[in-house]
């Protein structure tokens, strides 16, 4: 295999140790968990945890009828900092749903009493009204005051109410108590295919999730002993590669000092080991570790400036959200935006403004420039600039962002950019220099979304399977090795008692 000089210069001779002792004990421990990863990395690429989409949600929803409502949303909450209102139905009535200071309280719209949270009744009846189809066969399945393995994520919204629909694909709804809507849609076979994909990839162990801090820094420093373990193991794998000088193994000359397995996990991480050490950091950083980059939502002052101050719900009376919502025929979502103190109401049927109860024309870049010098004072402004189509820091691969927008980019020291829907006037989006890094750092290296590869399928997922079958062959190389290493110590171990 080689000789070793006699006379090594000893911080040679520790960075050796360092880098062998390091990578092999850590890759005896965290082994099998980076062959997990990189089988869920696969099955996450065709499903995720069970989730109700945008787009049956929205199908599903009752149309806005609001010709019942005689309060105005202003007169159901005593404080005049009104942030948000929406408009939604609940039971066949109108609802106000109002947010103060980040709350949220629900409103009848026609006698502007409190709407009460949904009882086991009232979610039976939201269940049947979702789906009627099912109306004769599903039954009540339970409360929950604590997530459960399909809620992590949507905890927020606890307590919820657990209906099953009693079809063929084994589908659960969950309907939220506070707001009595259907929050979440799962199957028996999006069930079945979450714990080889997202629970594996994201460790959602029910017990652990619940801990949100605890689960958080296990991730982050088990990803920082992953990366250790991949740095360590690829330098130490081109350090021992030899293409000038071959090594002989059994009278057969060889690049590499390593025999059976390990041989060819040496070559393995040759090729992949720059892949797997970027997939590995890149988790890392998809838990935002030590907040090392500020986030993508813009400030209270950006948001300010473009509103005009706080939402104007004072004068709005209940004849003009119906004469605004006639407007809007068919919406089944609603809320109020602001832009310079003038308020419209958006839908997913259209925007109407409030003061003319007709639609505005969208706002051209020139019109959006004054509230953008306002979110900055004192700011140069680079460019403003209308996109009709995603940049890589504002995109989608669903299309489910709006578009077009407008992007305003700033000369302050973190370079900031912020995006503007122009029918709204409304803000989007925040990028800095940090989160432009970390867009790339994170989303290009973990998920590959690169401009030139992320929507282009199935290249995306031919270079991505590929790369991941590299990987988990590079981790299976050296589980033999370091099971039949790790029996050893233990056997050692044991001769000393």
């Amino acid at each position: 295999m080689g000789s070793t000089r006699r006379h090594d210069h000893p911080l040679r001779i520790l960075t050796r140790k360092l880098l062998v002792y390091s990578h092999r004990w850590l890759g005896i421990v965290l082994g099998a968990l980076f062959a997990g990863w990189f089988i869920s990395g696969v099955v996450m690429m065709y499903t995720r945890m069970p989730a109700l989409s945008p787009a049956e949600r929205r199908a599903r929803l009752p149309v806005l009828d609001f010709s019942t409502a005689r309060v105005s949303p202003g007169t159901t909450v005593a404080d005049d900092a009104i942030d948000a209102v929406r408009f939604v139905m609940r039971g066949g009535r109108p609802v106000y749903r109002v947010e103060v200071r980040g709350r949220f309280q629900d409103y009848f719209a026609d006698d502007g009493a409190s709407v009460p949270p949904a009882d086991e009744d009232r979610a039976l009846a939201e269940a049947r009204r979702f789906a009627p189809e099912h109306a004769a066969s599903l039954t009540y399945d339970g409360y929950l005051a604590s997530p459960d393995q399909w809620t992590l994520e949507t905890s927020r919204l606890l307590p919820m109410h657990r209906i099953r629909l009693g079809d063929d694909a084994g589908t659960r709804l969950y309907v939220a108590a506070t707001t009595g809507e259907v929050v979440l849609k799962t199957t028996a076979r999006e069930r079945w295919w979450a714990y080889p994909g997202a629970i594996l990839h994201w460790l959602y162990l029910t017990p652990l999730r619940r801990n949100g801090p605890l689960w958080a820094q296990i991730i982050i420093w088990t990803s920082v002993a992953g990366t250790v373990m991949c740095l360590a193991g690829l330098v130490w794998g081109i350090w021992r590669f030899s293409p000038g000088r071959r090594y002989r193994l059994k009278r057969i000359r060889s690049l590499s000092p390593y025999s059976g397995w390990m041989h060819w996990h040496h070559y393995a991480g040759l090729v992949f080991g720059a892949a797997t050490l970027t997939w590995i950091f890149s988790g890392l950083l998809s838990m935002d570790p030590w907040d090392w980059h500020p986030g993508t939502a813009p400030t209270a002052q950006h948001r300010a400036a473009f509103t005009g101050g706080p939402l104007r719900v004072a004068d709005l009376s209940a004849a003009a959200v119906q004469q605004s919502l006639q407007g809007v025929r068919g919406a089944k979502e609603a809320g109020l935006v602001q832009f310079r103190g003038r308020v419209l109401l958006a839908s997913d049927a259209g925007i109407v403004a409030l003061d003319t109860g007709k639609q505005p024309p969208p706002l051209a870049v020139d019109d959006l420039l004054p509230a953008a010098k306002d979110a900055a004072p004192g700011v140069a402004i680079e460019d403003a600039q209308l996109l009709d189509r995603y940049d890589s820091y504002y995109y989608d691969r669903d299309g489910e962002l709006r578009l077009p927008v407008v992007r305003v980019r700033y000369l302050d020291p973190q370079r900031t950019w912020l995006y503007v829907d122009p029918q709204r006037g409304t803000l989007l989006r925040k990028e800095e220099r940090l989160t432009r890094l970390n867009r790339w750092l994170y989303h290009g290296f973990h998920s590959l979304d690169f401009p030139f590869l992320y929507h282009r399928r199935p290249l995306w997922d031919i270079v991505v399977i590929l790369l991941s079958a590299g990987g988990l062959g590079l981790t299976l190389t050296t589980l033999v090795p370091a099971l039949r290493r790790f029996r050893r110590h233990l056997r050692r171990l044991a001769s000393r008692f």
